[in-house]
């Protein structure tokens, strides 16, 4: 919570006061994606230490934005959200548009965290386009100085996808080398895979078909088709 209150009569402080605590809406946020585990919410949200995640819970959990739900016999524990925090929907959603459409893209997408949007694309990439066989698809990230800066894509008709940062003993449909940037403007609707392979941000080499449907199956935000949103450059 914030150290001490704004001091306004206006309503908007005192909701500042409740929501405004880093980290608060991101939270809510992924639990309106459906998750409500610990580790899966640190994980969807992203450069939040545990002890740090642990404390929002609480506060939030205080403020009457959630509920923590545990189950003894399967010692398991879930966070969902009150009415209160639903309620919030409409205002999380206008600022989502807001900034689509107001802050320029390279700013938006700066310190892309690729752990958290490489989970998202193997949890949601659209795998009815794909050919009905097995598919493996290698990503490498230029700019990634980190640890793991290449990921492979397994999918199997009828089965989740895999994602691993290890090379499977298979073989190889197709390749993307892209700078992370590059894959998030697709992802945010503020470039295409076309735009970035013009650009020279991405290289897309492999399966024809798969080249062919890249930007039917990766997943894109529910913002992407915002009318106005800013736009990547086309190139650098």
């Amino acid at each position: 919570m914030a150290n001490k209150p704004y001091g306004s009569i206006c309503a908007l402080s005192k909701a500042c006061e409740v929501i405004e605590p880093r980290w608060t809406l991101l939270i809510l946020n992924q639990m309106w994606s459906g998750y409500s585990r610990f580790s899966d919410l640190r994980r969807a949200v992203g450069n939040i230490s545990p002890g740090v995640l642990s404390k929002r819970l609480d506060e939030m959990e205080r403020l009457g934005l959630i509920e923590r739900i545990e189950d003894r016999a399967r010692g398991t524990v879930d966070y969902i959200r009150t009415q209160a925090a639903i309620d919030l929907e409409p205002a999380m959603d206008a600022l989502a548009i807001w900034a689509q459409r107001n802050i320029d893209a390279d700013i938006a997408l700066a310190d892309s965290n690729l752990s958290q949007m490489m989970t998202f694309l193997g949890r949601n990439v659209a795998t009815g386009h794909f050919p009905q066989r097995r598919v493996v698809v290698r990503f490498h990230f230029t700019d990634e100085t980190g640890p793991y800066s290449t990921y492979f894509l397994l999918a199997e008709p009828g089965m989740a996808c895999d994602l691993c940062v290890t090379m499977p003993d298979l073989d190889i449909d197709l390749y993307v080398e892209t700078l992370k940037k590059s894959l998030h403007a697709v992802f945010q609707g503020r470039s295409t895979v076309a735009r970035e392979v013009e650009a020279g941000r991405m290289f897309v080499t492999g399966d024809p078909v798969l080249m062919r449907s890249m930007s039917q199956w990766l997943p894109r935000s529910i913002y992407a088709t915002v009318e106005g949103t800013r736009l990547l450059s086309a190139a650098e």
